[in-house]
């Protein structure tokens, strides 16, 4: 696939996961590189329909937040609302955290974090994250104070679209943003049935469907084998970045 918009393979170093922003076992990250390139392309269909003002992006499996928060740090500016949910509330949580690190209180209990692990263990891994985090708190505070970016957490079965209204009421979503669980790392629960045996992805669809905007976008990477497809959207792009599968899909019209 070529890159239309993230052409260069910059230093994302700071960003790396672990580092400053958390990690756990289980919670895979997602490549920097091809979270910008994603966001950019819905941006790029947003402002080919007039759109421009700053958006609202949702990731419905949320894991540790990572895929939200780097997105939001490289995109600042398009950016007013990120939020995150997932079905297992320990990756909430862990999410929570990383996005706290969207606002300089966040960093600067991030920086203490680091701060008393060098003390403790006095690693170089530890120094590193401190530079990180410092050079983070430069890059982001001229941001945040002008412009910050608000975010909201909760805990819900992304196939129950009921839930999902519920937590975000009148809140309308502009782009989702998510890695959907697959392979070794990270499959599928659901508390709600699936609908006549459904796929999971079509009844995430599904449940979207009640939060998007009225020209939301739905930027999902996959599996080869997982299909993603829905009789309310249809397919602008796809494509397939090594073993993923990427599909950007558009609310469709009513009528």
């Amino acid at each position: 696939m070529p890159y239309l918009f993230a052409k260069e393979d910059a230093d994302y170093s700071d960003l790396a996961s672990g580092k400053v922003l958390r990690s756990q076992p289980g919670y895979p990250a997602f490549p920097i590189r091809l979270a910008g390139e994603l966001f950019q392309r819905c941006l790029a269909r947003r402002a080919a329909n007039q759109i421009t003002a700053p958006c609202v992006v949702y990731d419905p499996c949320c894991g540790a937040g990572y895929l939200l928060s780097v997105v939001a740090i490289l995109n600042w500016e398009a950016i007013q609302t990120v939020i995150a949910s997932d079905i297992d509330g320990q990756a909430v949580s862990l999410a929570e955290r990383n996005l706290d690190l969207l606002t300089l209180n966040g960093l600067d209990r991030r920086e203490d974090e680091i701060i008393a692990l060098l003390k403790q263990y006095g690693k170089a891994s530890h120094r590193e994250a401190l530079e990180a985090v410092q050079r983070l708190h430069q890059q982001i505070a001229p941001l945040a104070q002008n412009h910050p970016i608000h975010t909201q957490t909760f805990q819900a079965d992304t196939a129950d679209g009921a839930a999902l209204a519920s937590h975000l009421k009148d809140t309308r979503v502009d782009i989702v943003l998510t890695d959907v669980p697959y392979g070794q790392h990270s499959q599928w629960r659901s508390s709600t049935p699936h609908a006549g045996g459904a796929d999971p992805v079509w009844c995430m669809l599904d449940a979207l469907r009640g939060v998007l905007s009225p020209q939301g976008l739905v930027a999902v990477t996959t599996d080869k084998r997982q299909k993603v497809a829905h009789a309310a959207y249809r397919r602008v792009e796809h494509f397939q970045v090594g073993k993923r599968r990427v599909v950007i899909l558009q609310i469709a019209p009513a009528g």
